[in-house]
């Protein structure tokens, strides 16, 4: 049996979309199982959970599911499909609202943190706000070239 391949960014946005859906039981096994059918891969409980975000999506999510804020509500027998699908889009759209607050603050303290510990070297807020040089600029995965990103 081979190695699945490394999580690559967009699998890691995948598997905390999954995440922000899930609804019933939340098991690393359940999650594995249905990672390997959208992924086509297989990977282990540690694998995922050595990424930060699936990590801190994984428990975030089974908190809310423990607290039953997580929970899909149950639609009236007569509710119209649309009406079904808009109010799971809605639930779908607050978890996923939730889990980026929490990833906006964790990347927060973070940044104040490495702030912190530049200024105590001695690098002003100036030398870290300085432009990248274009050539690097287009090295990072956050830079694009020919509408494509630069991987």
């Amino acid at each position: 049996m081979s190695r699945a391949p490394n999580l690559s960014a967009a699998d890691i946005e995948t598997v905390v979309g999954v995440l922000d859906g899930w609804s019933g039981k939340l098991t690393w096994d359940r999650l594995i199982a249905v990672l390997a059918a959208k992924l086509r891969a297989t990977y282990t409980r540690q694998a995922l959970s050595n990424h930060a975000r699936i990590s801190d999506a994984f428990d975030q999510r089974k908190k809310a599911l423990r607290n039953g804020s997580g929970e899909s509500k149950r639609a009236p027998k007569d509710m119209s499909p649309e009406m079904q699908a808009a109010m799971q889009r809605l639930e779908r759209l607050e978890a996923e609202n939730e889990r980026l607050k929490a990833e906006n603050e964790r990347l927060l303290v973070q940044f104040t943190l490495w702030l912190y510990n530049a200024e105590m070297r001695g690098v002003t807020k100036e030398q870290l706000s300085a432009s990248m040089p274009v050539t690097l600029k287009e090295a990072t995965v956050f830079g694009k070239r020919d509408g494509r990103s630069a991987r």
